[in-house]
C-alpha cells in the first residue's frame, strides 16, 4: 500500500492536505480516487490508514481513519559525514534513512571539497526513503557546519564511532564492548582527516576508533558499511 509522510496531526477523522507534489503523485501517478486507501505518518502519531476524501483542482484531501501502528522510534544513532560530491551526499542521506539513522549532520573538515548542498532536496530524499522502508519517522538533515563546532558542542553521554582510515580496532568487537546507547558515526572526507583532526579525534574520551577493513572506501560506501556494522553490533537488527 502507498505510504505518505505528512506534517499534519493525525487522529480519527482528521483532514489531511498533502503537498501539491504529493497530490499529483497520488492522483496522476498512482491514479487514486475518492475512497481509495493509503497509509500516512507524521513522525509523531504513528501510522494511519487514510482514504482519499476529496479530489480538487489543485490537490487532494485525505481523511485519517484508524491507526495501524503506534509511534515507535529506532535506536539513537546520528551520522556525521563530511560534505562530498552532491550525488554521493544524496546516496548517503538515502541509505542513512534506510538504515535507521535518526539524524544526519553534514560537516566541513580541513580537506573537505564543498559542493552545493540543497537541504530541501535532501529532506525529500529522506522522506521518500522513510516512506518506502516502513519507518515511522524521518531523519533530520542538518546544514553543514565545521567539524570543530560539532566536537566543541558535543552532547554528554553520546559515544562516537570514529572511522579511522589509518587504523583502528575491528568494528564489531569494539562496538559490542562499548554497548548500546546514544551513538554517532563520523565519516571523513575522501581525502581523509588532517593530522590535527585525527589527533584530536583519537584523544576524545567518548570516541572509539574503528577500522572498516583493509580497503580504502569512498565516503558513501564507508557510511553504509559503518551503519551496517553498528546496527549489527549494538543496533536494532536483532529486534
Amino acid at each position: 500500500m502507498i505510504r505518505l509522510y505528512v506534517t499534519s496531526d493525525l487522529s480519527p477523522g482528521a483532514a489531511v492536505a498533502p503537498t501539491l507534489d504529493q497530490s499529483r503523485y497520488l492522483t496522476q501517478v498512482m491514479r487514486l480516487g475518492v475512497g481509495d486507501a493509503l497509509l500516512i505518518f507524521n513522525g509523531r502519531d504513528g501510522e494511519w490508514r487514510a482514504e482519499v476524501a476529496e479530489v480538487l483542482k489543485k490537490g487532494v484531501i485525505l481523511k485519517a481513519v484508524e491507526q495501524t501502528r503506534p509511534q515507535v522510534f529506532g535506536p539513537d544513532l546520528e551520522l556525521i559525514v563530511a560534505v562530498v560530491k552532491k550525488a554521493r551526499v544524496e546516496t548517503i542521506v538515502e541509505k542513512a534513512a534506510e538504515l535507521g539513522a535518526k539524524r544526519v549532520r553534514l560537516v566541513v573538515t580541513r580537506r573537505t571539497n564543498t559542493d552545493r548542498i540543497r537541504l530541501d532536496r535532501l529532506d525529500a530524499i529522506a522522506e521518500e526513503a522513510a516512506e518506502q522502508t516502513g519507518r515511522l519517522d524521518v531523519p533530520v538533515i542538518d546544514d553543514p557546519v565545521k567539524l570543530e563546532a560539532v566536537l566543541d558542542g558535543w552532547e554528554d553521554g553520546r559515544r562516537l564511532m570514529f572511522c579511522d582510515e589509518t587504523g583502528g580496532a575491528p568494528a564489531i568487537g569494539a562496538l559490542t564492548a562499548e554497548g548500546p546507547g546514544p551513538w554517532a558515526i563520523l565519516i571523513g572526507p575522501e581525502g581523509g582527516f588532517s593530522p590535527e583532526e585525527g589527533e584530536r579525534l583519537r584523544g576524545l574520551p567518548y570516541a572509539t576508533a574503528v577500522s572498516l577493513g583493509p580497503r580504502i572506501l569512498r565516503a558513501d560506501t564507508a557510511a553504509i558499511t559503518a551503519m551496517s556494522l553498528w546496527q549489527a553490533a549494538v543496533g536494532d537488527w536483532e529486534r
